[in-house]
């Protein structure tokens, strides 16, 4: 099943990390959500997904979504034109999946991965906002405005928007992960609706 899923090669070393595993949870039934709450054993693992779900919601993704169209409009392309724009956003996350894939595999990688790409998209998200106060100055202000935005969309996803799942699978064991998971997407709901209600207050 091993190499039918990732291919020919020596993959004896992941093998025995999954009976060592299998071992070591003795037999344990999956737990359920509220285990997972209760479980002391597990706390800094729980605080940890919670902060790294928490920084997802706020690091500006759904803003940039939500002008997004605003950003096209100002800087020329008709209003008629801008589902095309919406679909180089789309084929960008894809290429973004494509290329977060490729360099996931190493711990190393991966730490890189989600720091260095905060660090680019806070850095897209200053001058974005410097472009958008300048919009009107000069003619290409817009175009670096567009330009940014597809740069913090690909920033997400080669980092924070590829790292978070597999990071539940590393940090729980396989019994706690079905609970993690569910935790995971509860929480990440309800801060989107959280998200929702608040931000046309706060523009």
């Amino acid at each position: 099943a091993v190499k039918q899923l990732w291919g020919d090669g020596d993959h004896l070393a992941e093998i025995n990390d999954m009976m060592s595993e299998q071992r070591a949870i003795g037999g344990q039934k999956v737990k359920s959500v509220w285990d997972l709450l209760r479980d002391r054993a597990v706390r800094w693992q729980l605080l940890t997904l919670l902060l790294v779900v928490s920084c997802i919601q706020l690091l500006g993704a759904n803003v940039v979504y939500s002008y997004a169209y605003s950003i096209f409009t100002k800087a020329g392309i008709p209003p008629a034109q801008t589902h095309y724009v919406s679909l180089g956003i789309g084929t960008t996350e894809i290429l973004s999946t494509v290329l977060c894939v490729s360099g996931i595999s190493a711990e190393f990688w991966r730490k890189t991965l989600l720091w260095k790409n905060y660090a680019v998209m806070a850095l897209a998200l200053g001058l974005l906002t410097v472009t958008l106060s300048l919009q009107d100055s000069y003619f290409w202000v817009p175009y670096c405005s567009v330009a940014l935005v597809f740069i913090f969309i690909m920033s997400f996803g080669i980092g924070p928007g590829g790292v978070v799942c597999p990071l539940i699978t590393e940090i729980f064991i396989q019994s706690y992960r079905p609970a993690a998971y569910v935790f995971n997407g509860v929480i990440n709901w309800i801060q989107l609706f959280i998200l929702g209600l608040v931000f046309p207050f706060i523009v």
